[in-house]
């Protein structure tokens, strides 16, 4: 019974048996070139929307940013106004 079960479940410290893999063939490699509507639907990009929405997120977030800093600039500018003005009536 002992042998049996030591069997079934390999011997100890040998590596664990492993599945045995198959090679796809290789594709045939094309000469001409082919519109992206005649290939076939494995070949195409099936990742365009999700590229061109990630790509639109990211200029949205850069102008909202750039915006962002404008705003504070602005105001940074108009503090260092208020000041400049100030120091000057103090002076005279």
């Amino acid at each position: 019974m002992a042998g049996s079960m030591l069997a079934a479940c390999g011997t100890p410290g040998a590596p664990p048996p492993t599945a045995v893999s198959t090679q796809q063939p290789t594709p045939e490699q094309q000469d001409e070139f082919l519109p992206i509507d005649q290939l076939p639907p494995q070949d195409q990009l099936p990742a365009a929307p999700l590229l061109v929405t990630a790509y639109s997120f990211v200029v949205l977030a850069l102008f909202a940013y750039v915006l962002s800093v404008a705003r504070r600039l602005s105001v940074v500018q108009r503090e260092l106004d208020r000041l400049q003005s100030d120091a000057r009536r103090g002076r005279t």
